[in-house]
């Protein structure tokens, strides 16, 4: 079984702070290690101590949400928390579990943890794979795949450095991976963690251009809510 995952809370709302805390004590797989409405507090707790999970306002007056995640980066993953939805898309750069709107109920910010616990005990069960490549078994990070690319009867696996010429599909590949991959062209699947933005046709990843097909379109929007 899991260890429970610590949790974060920063908000510049004490009524929605308070809120969370309830909200948190009840879902037995989560734990909340600190509370604040001051995100500078926030990054020293986290560089003092141990936390998995940051339930994050984006608008706050001394720091807000986007920034405060690119100061952390991808150490932690992140629920947003806000009022404007606006800002959805420009949070999904970073390591986001998903997005919540305020008033926010409890049905959905359960749904909201279960996801995170899924996210969680994927990293705890399975974090790679191998594949064979050149003749050679490779090993193959999650967290390190860019984008996978299909080029006829093969899969172009792109890492930051390296990339991995296999014999297999794409439909393969899709069930060996966690849910941080999406679908989003008949050629490719991405990895929802880096992309860097996001067009009306097209993504970026790393500095590749990716297209976006009609089709896989609507499915991609809503993993990103």
């Amino acid at each position: 079984m899991m260890n429970k995952i610590k949790c974060i809370i920063v908000d510049d709302e004490p009524l929605a702070i308070s809120l969370l805390e309830q909200y948190v004590q009840k879902i037995p797989f989560l734990e909340l290690v600190f509370s604040t409405e001051n995100p500078i507090e926030a990054l020293e707790y986290i560089q003092n101590k141990d936390s998995d999970l940051i339930f994050l306002d984006i608008q706050m007056p001394e720091l807000t949400g986007i920034n405060f995640m690119k100061i952390v980066g991808s150490k932690q993953k992140y629920i947003l928390t806000t009022a404007y939805s606006e800002y959805a898309l420009e949070g999904y750069e970073h390591n986001i579990v998903d997005y919540l709107l305020k008033p926010v109920s409890f049905g959905r910010f359960l749904k909201s943890a279960m996801k995170a616990q899924e996210r969680f005990s994927f990293q705890e069960v399975e974090s790679h794979f191998f594949v064979k490549s050149s003749g050679q078994q490779h090993r193959i990070n999650f967290n390190d795949i860019l984008y996978i690319e299909s080029i006829k009867d093969y899969v172009n696996i792109r890492t930051a450095g390296e990339e991995y010429i296999v014999l297999d599909t794409l439909k393969s590949m899709e069930n060996q991976l966690s849910d941080k991959f999406v679908r989003i062209h008949k050629s490719f699947i991405i990895n929802l963690d880096k992309i860097k933005s996001i067009g009306a046709k097209k993504l970026m990843v790393s500095e590749q251009e990716i297209p976006i097909g009609d089709s896989y379109r609507s499915n991609l929007l809503d993993r990103l809510k």
